[in-house]
C-alpha cells in the first residue's frame, strides 16, 4: 500500500522536495519508500532548483615551503547552535586530499603529495559518494576547478560534470638580444565526464599575475579566479572565452593594503574588500566591461561600533598595513550567499552581511599551527547529487 502510494501520488514528492538536503538525507531512514523517492534521480533534481543557503566552510592549511601536503582538513559549519570543528567529513573517501573547489554540493580534491598514483576525486561529502579519476601530467601548481549545476548539466541518468586546470604557459621574448622565458599567459585544459577525457583549449589569457585564495568561483557556468594584480581571471568552459576582469577599484585608490576575496551570491560574482574606507561588497554586472555595482558600503567606525567586542582600533589596524609581508588584522577568507567567513586576529568569524550579526566559530590555533598564512578555504553548500562510486 506505501509503495503504491508513493508511485501515483504527487504531493509527497511536492512536499519533500521543498526540504533542505539535510533533513532530506536524514529522512531517508524513515522508510523504504521514502528512501527510494529521496534518492530517486528525478526528485534530486526537482530538488536541487532549490536554493541551498552556505552549510559550512573546508578549511586547509598550506605548507608553503614544503613538498609534501598537509593532509589535515577542518570543516566549519555555520548553521549550528555551538561553535564546532568537524575533521572527519572526508574520511570516507579512499586516502587523504587536499582541497580545490566546490559549487552546488559537490566538492573537487586531489591527493596529497608525495604519492605514486596522484589522483582528482570529485565527491558529495553530504551522502559519501565520490567518482574519481587520474591526475593529468599538469604540473603540481596547476589549478583545478570544478564546474557543475544540476540545473543545466544533466543528472538524470548520470552525474556530469567539467574542471578546468589552470596554468602558466612559459612565453619566449626576445630581452636585449637575448631570448628569455617567462611565464606570463594562463592556458586552460578541460575535463568532461560525459566523455571521460581531457581537452587543451586554444583560449589563453595574458596575465602577469598569480592566482591567490578562492580559487575557483562558479556563477551561472563560468569560473573566476582572484589574482594578486588587481585582476580576475574569468573562463567560460562552455565557449571556451577568457579574459581578465578589473577589480571595482583600483590599487591606487587605498593609501594602505586592502584585504579582499571573491565569491558568488544571487547567482552574481561579488568582491568583498576591507581596507580604510570600511567594508564594502560590491557585485559584477557585466565582466566583458569590467561593471560593478557597490552594494554595501560600511564604514570601519559604524562596523567597530556594532561589533565593539571584537573590533577594535579597527581605522588604525587597517591604515597601519602598509607592506605586502604584514599578516591582515582582519582577512576575508571566503564569501557565500551573504555570509563572510573571516579571521579577525586569532579567531575565525562569520559575518552575515544583511543582519550585520558576528558569531564566533572557533580560534585559529583550533585549525592547525599554520592556519594563519593563506589556507585554503572552500564555502560548501549541501545537495542530494548523486555519484557513482568507484
Amino acid at each position: 500500500m506505501r509503495r503504491y502510494w508513493f508511485a501515483n501520488d504527487d504531493i509527497p514528492m511536492n512536499i519533500l522536495s521543498r526540504l533542505p538536503s539535510k533533513t532530506l538525507n536524514s529522512l531517508k531512514y524513515v522508510s523504504r519508500g521514502w528512501q527510494n523517492l529521496i534518492s530517486d534521480r528525478s526528485f534530486i533534481k526537482s530538488q536541487s532548483k532549490n536554493t541551498e543557503p552556505v552549510s559550512g566552510f573546508f578549511f586547509q592549511e598550506i605548507f608553503q615551503w614544503a613538498d609534501a601536503d598537509n593532509k589535515s582538513i577542518s570543516y566549519i559549519p555555520v548553521d549550528t547552535e555551538n561553535s564546532n570543528i568537524w575533521r572527519s567529513v572526508l574520511n570516507f573517501l579512499p586516502e587523504k586530499v587536499v582541497i580545490l573547489s566546490s559549487n552546488n554540493g559537490l566538492l573537487c580534491c586531489r591527493s596529497c603529495l608525495p604519492t605514486s598514483q596522484p589522483m582528482i576525486y570529485v565527491c558529495n561529502p553530504l551522502n559519501k559518494q565520490w567518482t574519481s579519476l587520474q591526475w593529468p601530467i599538469l604540473g603540481r601548481n596547476s589549478i583545478i576547478a570544478l564546474a557543475f549545476d544540476p540545473i543545466h548539466d544533466p543528472i538524470d541518468v548520470s552525474t556530469d560534470f567539467k574542471l578546468v586546470a589552470v596554468s602558466k604557459m612559459k612565453v619566449k621574448e626576445k630581452v636585449e638580444e637575448e631570448e628569455e622565458e617567462e611565464e606570463q599567459s594562463f592556458f586552460f585544459d578541460i575535463y568532461l565526464s560525459k566523455t571521460g577525457s581531457w581537452i587543451r583549449s586554444k583560449e589563453f589569457c595574458l596575465c602577469y599575475h598569480k592566482i591567490t585564495k578562492n580559487k575557483g568561483i562558479l556563477v551561472q557556468g563560468i569560473l573566476y579566479w582572484l589574482t594578486d594584480g588587481n585582476q580576475i581571471l574569468m573562463f567560460d568552459p562552455e565557449n571556451e572565452l577568457s579574459c581578465l576582469v578589473m577589480a571595482p577599484l583600483p590599487g591606487t585608490h587605498f593609501s594602505s593594503i586592502p584585504d579582499l576575496c571573491i565569491g558568488e551570491s544571487l547567482g552574481k560574482l561579488c568582491y568583498v574588500v576591507i581596507s580604510e574606507y570600511g567594508l564594502q561588497l560590491w557585485v559584477l554586472e557585466d565582466y566583458f566591461a569590467s561593471e560593478w555595482e557597490l552594494k554595501i558600503s560600511l564604514s570601519l567606525q559604524d562596523w567597530e561600533k556594532e561589533n565593539s567586542s571584537v573590533l577594535y582600533n579597527i581605522w588604525e589596524k587597517m591604515a597601519g598595513r602598509v607592506y605586502g609581508h604584514m599578516l591582515p588584522w582582519v582577512d576575508p577568507l571566503a564569501f557565500k550567499d551573504g555570509t563572510l567567513l573571516l579571521r579577525v586576529s586569532v579567531n575565525v568569524y562569520s559575518y552575515q552581511l544583511d543582519t550585520r550579526m558576528m558569531k564566533k566559530l572557533c580560534e585559529v590555533a583550533d585549525l592547525g599551527p599554520k592556519s594563519m598564512f593563506s589556507p585554503i578555504v572552500v564555502p560548501y553548500s549541501m545537495s542530494l547529487v548523486p555519484l557513482g562510486e568507484t
